[in-house]
């Protein structure tokens, strides 16, 4: 059985050394890594076209339309998440006005009984 490789063996095989270790079985040797690319010179870099430059659109970082919100939710069954997907798609509605569509109406329902003395 061949020895393991050690982390000399693969350190040496990540920075690209030509010397194989005798140790190690053929299939196990690090590929011969190929010859660096040319290297551009200085004077073809200048020559490059630069990709044009976006307009600055807005000054600073981009705030989300919920930047200044709260999340609220919770765990509902499936019948409740039944008709909450039929009101969605009546009301035209995204769940966060549906939300607050529902919040709105039963708020003005407990107030319109406390006006009355119901509550």
């Amino acid at each position: 059985m061949s020895k393991k490789p050690t982390a000399q063996t693969f350190l040496a095989a990540m920075q690209g050394r030509q010397q194989e270790p005798e140790d190690l079985p053929t299939k196990a040797r690090p590929a011969t890594i190929p010859a660096e690319p040319a290297v551009i010179a200085a004077a073809e870099i200048a020559e490059m076209p630069r990709p044009a430059r976006k307009p600055a659109g807005r000054a600073g970082k981009f705030k989300p339309s919920r930047a200044q919100l709260k999340h609220f939710g919770g765990y509902l069954d499936d019948d409740t998440l039944e008709m909450i997907a039929l009101l969605r798609v009546r009301l035209k509605k995204d769940n966060s006005e549906l939300i607050k569509f529902a919040i709105e109406e039963l708020y003005r329902k407990h107030n319109a009984k406390r006006a009355f003395g119901d509550a």
